[in-house]
């Protein structure tokens, strides 16, 4: 499994900063009545939240399938040297 540094995720953390920022900035800034405001940023907020619910979820299929594929091949390791036992002695 490839191994990120520590500069590429602080780097990653900062363009999320970055972005909720500007958003957050351009949000306050518009010029429209608080409610539209208001519904906007509930928007953003429930955008933020799938997001980091829709990594989560891809994140934890794929390590379920790592998962899976280690327990079979330990299965088919521990076949393959209890037949090369027997074969052999």
């Amino acid at each position: 499994m490839l191994e990120h540094s520590k500069t590429w995720i602080h780097f990653n953390y900062l363009c999320v900063i970055t972005a909720f920022g500007m958003l957050g900035a351009s949000l306050v800034l518009m010029p429209v009545n608080i409610a539209t405001k208001g519904y906007l940023a509930m928007g953003i907020v429930f955008l933020a939240g799938s997001l980091i619910t829709l990594v989560k979820t891809l994140t934890d299929i794929r390590m379920q399938d790592m998962t899976f594929e280690k327990i079979a091949r330990a299965k088919q390791d521990q076949l393959l040297s209890e037949y090369a036992e027997k074969a052999g002695g």
